[in-house]
C-alpha cells in the first residue's frame, strides 16, 4: 500500500494538465473533492459531517485521527501546486496562513475554486467560519446545528472561567512557541495565544508587544510570568519542563522558580476550531490552579 504522503506524487500528467487550466473533472454532478488546508477547518468539516467530501488535508490536520489517514498536501505555508492538483480537487479550502502566493495564483489559473477563510481569533470567528463552510459544502443545516451546540458550550465555558478566576489576582502568562532546531519565540498581542490567555481570565505577560518576538533572557525576566504556557509538541521537543526551563531567562522568572508550566496540544489550544469551548475551560482551570492568594 502506498504511503499517504507518496500519493501526492501520483498522476503527474493530470497535474500538468491542470496547470494549463484544463478541467479536472467532467460532469456537473461529480462528487465534490475537497482539500482542507488548516487543521481548524478540517475539524469543522468533520464536526458538521462533511468529511466524505475530503480527499486531502495539510500537516496541521491531526484531529480527528481519521483526518491523518487522508493524503497530506504538506505544510500550509509551503504548498506545492503539483501536490494539490494531483488529488484532482474540485475545491480547496484554506486559512490566511496558506501560501506561498505564487502557488495560490497557480491554483486560480487552474480554475480550481480556492476559498481563503479569515483567521479570526475570536469565538465569533469560529461561528463565521462554520457558517461559511456550511454554505460552501452545501451543509448549511448541519453548520447551523453545530453553531447552536458551540454557543451553548461557550456559555457554559464562560461560567467555568468566571468561577475559576474568582477570588485571586489574574496570573501573568508567557506563551512560548518552540520547535526542535528553531529559536523559541514568545507571543505578544494580536496572536491566537494572546486571545486564549485573555479569554481564560489571565494576563499576557508580553501583552505590550505586537505579534511574536524571539525569546531572550531580558525579555523573559522583564515579563515576570506567574505561568509559562507552551504546546505539548514544543514541550516534548525541548525535553520536558526541565528542558524548557533551560531556555534563556526562564528559570529566573517566578514561573520558572516554581516550575509552573502548562502545556496543551497546539491545534486544540490555538486552532480556534470546534474544540474551542472545551479547550478554554481546560486552559482556564490549569492557569488559575494554585493562583489563589
Amino acid at each position: 500500500m502506498l504511503n499517504r504522503r507518496h500519493l501526492l506524487a501520483a498522476a503527474p500528467a493530470l497535474a500538468a494538465g491542470s496547470l494549463t487550466g484544463l478541467p479536472l473533472m467532467a460532469g456537473a454532478a461529480a462528487k465534490p473533492r475537497v482539500i482542507s488546508v488548516g487543521g481548524a477547518l478540517t475539524e469543522l468539516i468533520y464536526a458538521m459531517g462533511a468529511q466524505g467530501d475530503l480527499v486531502g488535508v495539510d500537516t496541521s490536520s491531526l484531529y480527528p485521527v481519521a483526518a491523518t489517514r487522508l493524503p497530506n498536501v504538506g505544510y500550509a505555508r509551503t504548498l506545492a501546486a503539483e501536490g494539490l492538483l494531483s488529488l484532482s480537487p474540485t475545491m480547496i479550502l484554506a486559512t490566511e496562513e496558506a501560501g506561498p502566493p505564487a502557488v495560490l495564483a497557480q491554483l486560480q489559473s487552474a480554475r480550481i475554486p480556492l476559498h481563503v477563510l479569515r483567521a479570526d481569533h475570536r469565538f465569533e470567528g469560529v461561528l463565521d467560519r462554520t457558517r461559511q463552510l456550511g454554505d460552501l459544502l452545501d451543509k448549511a443545516r448541519q453548520a447551523q446545528a453545530l453553531i447552536d451546540t458551540l454557543q451553548k458550550s461557550w456559555a457554559q465555558t464562560q461560567q467555568t472561567v468566571a468561577r475559576t478566576a474568582a477570588g485571586h489576582r489574574p496570573p501573568r502568562v508567557l506563551f512560548i512557541l518552540s520547535n526542535a532546531g528553531n529559536q523559541a519565540r514568545i507571543s505578544g498581542s494580536g496572536t491566537a495565544a494572546d486571545a486564549m490567555i485573555s479569554y481564560a481570565g489571565a494576563i499576557n505577560a508580553l501583552g505590550d508587544v505586537q505579534g511574536y518576538k524571539l525569546l531572550s533572557p531580558e525579555a523573559a525576566i522583564a515579563a515576570a510570568p506567574d505561568v509559562i504556557l507552551a504546546t505539548t509538541q514544543g514541550l516534548e521537543s525541548t525535553g520536558g519542563i526541565d528542558g524548557l526551563l533551560r531556555m534563556p531567562g526562564l528559570a529566573q522568572t517566578p514561573a520558572g522558580q516554581r516550575k509552573r508550566v502548562v502545556a496543551m496540544e497546539t491545534m486544540e489550544m490555538l486552532g480556534f476550531g470546534p474544540r474551542l469551548p472545551q479547550a478554554l475551560a481546560t486552559l482556564a482551570t490549569a492557569l488559575h490552579n494554585g493562583a489563589a492568594g
